[in-house]
């Protein structure tokens, strides 16, 4: 009832802001409807003219919300993305399938490892392009859900320097530095960033189930995980003459989780004593609880990136790009003093990313542009966790698209990539597209096959759960996953309105999950006997024995009215199927169930209002974004409820010649919605509740 009294009040405002009939526009309101963007095809297009779909989030857009990270941007910004939380950490969910089918790129580069959401400053965004769709023929593996690009504004003033600071409550700091300086044909680009937060709590207490009836018990597990961590990263641009440029980088990453050393939990057992009647009677069932230490270790996550390129631009027909880059992720357990461990540091698990890239952009007519090209893909893994002593793979890649003008309103985009891997030999990804554009409006219709390759740790990783009995064998047989994605858009857009409707249907199928051994598997193994024997009552492997299909719509509108008043908002409604194949241990036969995918929500809205007006050097902007998401369906705790999060933020704004000055002041979760369930449920939310932001940007 609360939602609904939040969403009729919200309604409330945009029928007011939308009173007026004249549409002028302060200077600082204007609101860039057909942005640049270069994720759907590979190629720069202005968003009214690209042959495919592009979601963009604007720096202001970014600013007015006050957010400062990649996953808050995404969440509050937009309907495609989701967040899970459990006792295992945080998870993303992009159009109703988990973030492991998603490419998120830096200025077209792939980000790699288990951190990557956190790895990715907004300390100097221009904008974050969100594509919807598999697109495989241009990103290669994971790009089944869709791409994530996030473009950086890389200043080319002689000098110029920024600085953000968020706080809030629990412990929240967030902090970016940008400083870029330019003299000549040579110019630097660093940024750091550094965030924080403490552990936190909304409910105490984890729930047993005794015979159907629910227990409490205190628990000193945290809800929300405190943690700090840094990440600094550097580019040298060289403009050698109007022909050549190029490039390097490097980044750092580190990331330590502060988890509470003196918390503990409880265990549960059953205990059966006799009735203690005449006759013997039937036993009755008492339970004890015994207090244990939740933690041992922090986990500690670093990474490092370095890399380089170069840009060879003949004459404005040909545009040529060499990208070398390398990504090394370090995930390791930081144990403390203990009864039972002394303090040191135990390596989890290392992965190495390498990625050597050629590509070239053609201008071979007016109504013709190809991009084409090579690419080369390198990935490692040790794993002490996974008993993996180190294993590798190898990727080589060509790839090729080409942008057409059939007729003065209607392009067409076709693409192809072949792929040799060291172990699942060769694979065929196609892209195809129609754009028809008249006016104002735009139709498109495209598809495109996607294809994900099993892990390194899922081809080999052996796991041992010894509570529940269960020992997970590695398959290196595992094949590829793979899908069909079709996308259907129309959008209408003028001067001062955009509003976009997409329909879509994902078909992925050979997707990996555990499959238990049959009685019959392991008798006939000697080494599979040996475990049973051993007393693991469960023995699994992965295998492809899942498919999914998703179908969906989605809608977005933008409105710039009168007196710098901005409204907008969006829907999105994703239906999912999830076969899957269990065994049923009493008949030793495979059964075949059918659920929604996990971790997937059906219903998920999104609104934005907010005011600009300028005073002489004084700007003012008031924005308020609502989150709205149904029930999530979590396949081990079933549905979390629905939630809504308005956060209100004001930001402020002053100019002193050079420097500019940008205080802010808000609230985050206006109307303190929580998720009050024990811990280790399908939480809904893991928001503490109401809490109030002040922010400073600096720029000079």
């Amino acid at each position: 009832m609360k939602h609904s009294i939040n969403t009729i009040c919200f309604t409330a405002v945009l029928l007011h802001l939308g009173g007026g009939t004249a549409f002028a526009q302060s200077a600082h309101s204007t609101t860039d409807l057909n942005p640049v963007v270069v994720t759907g095809t590979g190629t720069y297009h202005r968003s009214d003219n690209s042959p495919v779909a592009v979601k963009v989030i604007t720096a202001k857009e970014l600013k007015d919300a006050h957010v400062l990270t990649l996953q808050e941007a995404l969440t509050r910004l937009t309907t495609h993305i989701t967040t899970h939380t459990s006792g295992m950490g945080t998870f993303v969910n992009f159009n109703g399938i988990s973030d492991d089918y998603i490419v998120i790129l830096e200025n077209g580069k792939r980000v790699s490892g288990d951190d990557r959401w956190s790895r990715i400053s907004l300390a100097n965004v221009r904008r974050i392009e969100i594509f919807s769709g598999a697109a495989s023929a241009l990103y290669g593996s994971d790009a089944i859900a869709g791409v994530i690009n996030i473009i950086t504004d890389d200043s080319k003033e002689p000098v110029s320097a920024s600085s953000t600071t968020k706080v809030m409550n629990h412990g929240r700091l967030d902090e970016d530095i940008a400083v870029d300086f330019t003299a000549g044909k040579f110019s630097s680009h660093t940024s750091y960033t550094y965030h924080q937060a403490d552990n936190w709590q909304v409910n105490r207490y984890q729930a047993f189930d005794e015979d159907g009836t629910e227990v409490l018990r205190l628990t000193g597990r945290p809800m929300s995980t405190g943690f700090h961590s840094h990440n600094i990263s550097e580019k040298l641009d060289f403009q050698l003459n109007n022909q050549w440029s190029f490039y390097i980088r490097g980044s750092y990453y580190d990331n330590l989780t502060t988890r509470p050393q003196s918390a503990t939990y409880f265990t549960q057992k059953k205990n059966t004593a006799p009735a203690g009647d005449a006759d013997g009677g039937t036993s009755v069932a008492t339970y004890s609880y015994n207090a244990k230490q939740a933690y041992t270790y922090d986990l500690h996550h670093n990474s490092y990136l370095y890399g380089g390129g170069a840009r060879w631009t003949p004459n404005p027909h040909i545009h040529l790009y060499l990208d070398v880059y390398s990504d090394n992720f370090s995930s390791m357990y930081d144990y403390w003093q203990t009864a039972e461990k002394e303090p040191y540091d135990e390596t989890r698990k290392r992965t190495h990313y390498v990625n050597e890239t050629l590509r070239g952009i053609f201008r071979l007519a007016d109504w013709n542009k190809l991009s084409a090209g090579a690419e080369f893909v390198q990935e490692s893994l040790t794993s002490q966790s996974d008993n993996i002593d180190f294993e590798k793979t190898n990727s080589y890649n060509l790839f090729v698209q080409d942008e057409l003008r059939i007729a003065r309103s209607l392009d067409a985009v076709v693409g192809l990539r072949y792929t040799q891997n060291d172990h699942f030999g060769a694979a065929l990804t196609p892209n195809a597209g129609l754009f028809f554009h008249t006016g104002g409006f735009r139709l498109r219709a495209s598809y495109a096959g996607g294809y994900r390759t099993p892990t390194l740790s899922q081809l080999y990783a052996t796991d041992q759960a010894k509570t529940a009995a269960r020992y997970t064998l590695y398959n290196k047989d595992l094949k590829p996953e793979k899908n069909h994605f079709v996308n259907v858009n129309a959008e209408y857009s003028n001067t001062w309105m955009s509003v976009s409707v997409s329909a879509f249907l994902n078909k992925i199928r050979d997707m990996i999950n555990y499959r238990t051994m049959t009685q019959a598997e392991i008798v006939a193994d000697a080494d599979l006997t040996a475990l049973q024997n051993e007393g693991w009552e469960t023995i699994r492997q992965r295998d492809n024995i899942d498919r999914a299909t998703l179908r969906g719509i989605s809608t977005s509108l933008k409105f710039l009215l009168p007196y710098g008043f901005i409204i907008g908002g969006g829907y999105s409604f994703t239906d999912s199927e999830a076969e899957t194949q269990s065994l049923d241990k009493k008949t030793q036969q495979y059964i075949t169930t059918t659920s929604p995918v996990d971790k997937s929500v059906k219903h998920v809205g999104c609104v934005l209002a907010s005011w600009d007006h300028t005073w002489g050097d004084y700007h003012l902007n008031v924005s308020l974004n609502g989150h709205i998401q149904g029930q999530r369906y979590s396949s081990t705790y079933g549905y979390a409820e629905g939630f809504s999060q308005w956060d209100l933020t004001t930001r402020h704004t002053i100019v002193l010649r050079n420097f500019t000055l940008e205080p802010g002041l808000g609230i985050e979760n206006l109307f303190n919605q929580r998720d009050t369930s024990p811990w280790n449920s399908n939480f809904s939310t893991i928001n503490p509740g109401r809490s109030y932001i002040f922010s400073l940007r600096m720029k000079y």
